[in-house]
């Protein structure tokens, strides 16, 4: 088996990185291996405008530990009041990278989210004119739909009649779950992505209800079957393009998640790339998680790949993470994946 891989320093192209004493405190998980990250917009009150990402974009920096490298890229959060002159002001600027749409209601802070699709057609035609990636949390929100369905209806009811009233858009399908999901993405051509996150490869609906809920595996979208996790680390490590790094690490302290309404979110920003390279190792395609770290996901965004490097080293004795990362704001439990792990960031 390799014993150790090197590879071009990664990006996480979907990351929720919070605010004010959150912020300062899990964003050194990040920028210890990895060296860009698209961050969320969906703080209260959201990044709608390219001012509000610009005061965002300056408190990650000034939070961000003296002698650590770390480039934020800067989302706009999408509402049926956006002005697409201030989209395009904030691209052209080179502040903003994408923009955000939440259907409203379907995820943390998604309340300001969209409930229209035909009042935002005039951002959208702006962004697909300029080049702007459109990200989207890919569920439906209404009631009827099984909360295991909403990605594979709102890829029906949504996302392909989008695409084909606009198929100049670019898409980014965030986090998907789904079989249908990674199939829908690699049939979509050049305009069409997908990012992975970490848990999604690790864990299944069995996982956080099977003797007992539990809650720090309970994300949004909801982990599903085995048979789609199985999809999607076929997917992760198929060297196909279309499918690059977005860890959705979401944090939220533990009072917050152990809690008669938990919220949703994995934190996994401490040790993704070592539990990537476990799964990976799995399949047989260490070769491959490269470009799904560190090449896919700029080639898509328009952006040049890292030029550092980053060391995995496996161990024969399994590596310890910690439990909880302790911020200001309260202690957050990082992602236990229930298996030992040898795999560790080395420099």
């Amino acid at each position: 088996m390799t014993q150790e891989i090197c590879l071009r320093r990664p990006d996480d192209w979907h990351l929720h990185l919070r605010d004010g004493a959150m912020l300062k405190g899990v964003l050194p998980e990040t920028a210890r291996h990895f060296a860009r990250a698209i961050v969320m917009p969906n703080l209260v009150p959201p990044v709608v405008t390219g001012d509000d990402a610009r005061a965002y974009r300056d408190r990650i920096l000034a939070a961000l530990p003296k002698g650590m490298q770390f480039e934020p890229l800067m989302t706009l959060y999408l509402t049926e009041g956006t002005d697409p002159a201030d989209v395009a002001a904030a691209a052209a600027s080179g502040l903003v990278k994408a923009v955000k749409l939440y259907p409203a209601g379907a995820t943390t802070n998604s309340h300001s989210g969209v409930r229209d699709l035909d009042k935002i057609m005039p951002v959208l035609e702006k962004m697909a004119e300029i080049g702007l990636p459109l990200c989207t949390h890919g569920e439906v929100t209404t009631a009827e739909v099984d909360i295991f369905d909403r990605e594979a209806v709102f890829i029906d009811t949504v996302l392909d009649p989008l695409r084909r009233r606009l198929p100049e858009l670019r898409v980014v399908m965030e986090h998907i779950t789904t079989e249908e999901g990674a199939a829908y993405a690699a049939a979509g051509g050049p305009n069409l992505a997908a990012t992975i996150t970490t848990h999604h490869l690790i864990i299944n609906r069995n996982h956080i209800l099977v003797g007992g809920i539990k809650p720090h595996y309970y994300c949004l979208p909801v982990a599903k079957r085995e048979k789609h996790r199985l999809a999607l680390r076929a997917a992760a490590t198929s060297g196909n393009p279309c499918y690059f790094l977005g860890t959705d690490s979401a944090p939220h302290v533990d009072a917050l998640k152990e809690h008669a309404c938990g919220c949703a979110g994995c934190f996994t920003a401490t040790n993704t790339m070592p539990l990537l390279a476990h799964v990976f190792a799995e399949e047989g395609a260490l070769d491959r998680l490269e470009a799904f770290a560190s090449l896919n996901g700029p080639a898509f965004y328009r952006l040049p790949p890292n030029e550092a490097q980053i060391r995995l080293v496996r161990h024969e004795q399994p590596v310890s993470f910690p439990d909880k990362i302790i911020t200001e704001a309260g202690p957050v439990t990082v992602f236990n994946p229930g298996f030992p792990v040898h795999w560790a960031v080395e420099a």
